[in-house]
């Protein structure tokens, strides 16, 4: 369904499912606007018909005992028009309910990009499947698609049952471990949708966040091609890694070098993410230290341990991590 026109980072928050932006999500929206609707309507009916009562019989003032019994014929009319309105109504919810179903099953053509996205206890790992090894890659949150083009998605589970949910673009679809699920979502227009883990899965469920970045064909390739690369190590940034190494790498893999940890999120590109931890804290200087010396503090029971780094060590590390663009 049409809604407000600019849909920023800041504007993502809250959630809002009554104002979508996608045909996976649209037929829903626009049944649910319907419901609404409907139900208001019968509550308003209901409602003026028991004032009426009351306003035309209020004034009679009898006990049960002395109410006379009788038929006065029009009490049967009454229920027979509620009855075939209600079937009325009823039927037609049904019908539109199967036409919306029938249109969210599938994109209108093939998906032109396929992702495989596992819920973790608290973040989401987004794999992109290229056409070949050295175009796939991972990444973490934060999810690019063009704009305009359908995109189908593999969802799997980790370790507990997760739901992922963007509202403004598709519905909920659980990711289960040692299942595979599959849907589809397609952005219309450009922005940032935010999403939700919808299930239930610990202490930080709250805060496992992912978010949508939905771009022009140009800008979405340009994305692509830069995190496709695989980023060159620079030689200003070599005691940084190596603390990477001696205390990140167990956990956490960067492309192109001896990093392959596959606990966390890959960070070959992590400054091109605008949060970390899920949407806890803005990836910026502040929050990438705080992060790093003492994750327990932002996320209490995220598997990140504290790293217990001196402070000269913090600021090389930080500075490495900087440099993954």
């Amino acid at each position: 369904m049409a809604g407000p026109a600019d849909i920023s980072a800041g504007r993502a928050w809250p959630m809002n499912y009554l104002w979508t932006h996608g045909p996976r999500a649209d037929p829903a929206t626009a049944l649910t606007w319907a419901m609404i609707v409907l139900s208001t309507a019968v509550v308003v009916i209901v409602t003026l018909l028991v004032v009426a009562g009351v306003a035309v019989r209020g004034n009679r003032r009898l006990t049960v005992a002395e109410a006379p019994v009788k038929d006065e014929g029009d009490g049967l009319a009454w229920i027979s028009i509620g009855l075939v309105l209600t079937v009325i109504a009823l039927a037609g919810t049904l019908v539109w309910t199967l036409e919306a179903l029938a249109a969210i099953d599938s994109p209108a053509r093939p998906p032109a990009l396929t992702l495989e996205i596992i819920g973790h206890e608290w973040w989401w790992e987004v794999r992109y499947l290229g056409a070949g090894p050295g175009q796939s890659f991972s990444t973490a949150n934060e999810i690019h698609i063009p704009v305009g083009v359908p995109v189908r998605v593999w969802l799997k589970g980790a370790d507990v049952i997760h739901s992922f949910w963007i509202p403004a673009l598709t519905g909920k679809t659980e990711t289960i471990p040692g299942r595979t699920n599959l849907t589809w979502l397609q952005a219309d227009r450009p922005g940032v949708y935010r999403g939700q883990c919808t299930e239930y899965c610990g202490a930080q469920h709250a805060h496992m966040a992912a978010f949508v970045i939905a771009e022009p064909a140009a800008a979405f390739a340009a994305w692509l091609r830069s995190q496709e690369a695989t980023p060159a190590v620079d030689p200003e940034f070599a005691a940084g890694q190596a603390v990477f190494q001696a205390s990140c790498a167990k956990c956490h893999a960067v492309r192109g070098t001896s990093a392959h940890g596959d606990k966390g999120p890959d960070l070959t590109h992590l400054m091109s993410r605008r949060t970390l931890a899920a949407g806890v804290v803005p990836n910026d200087v502040d929050g990438l230290s705080g992060w790093i010396a003492n994750p327990q503090a932002l996320k209490p029971g995220a598997l990140m341990p504290a790293t217990y780094l001196s402070g000269p060590q913090l600021a090389r590390l930080r500075a490495y991590l900087e440099s993954l663009k």
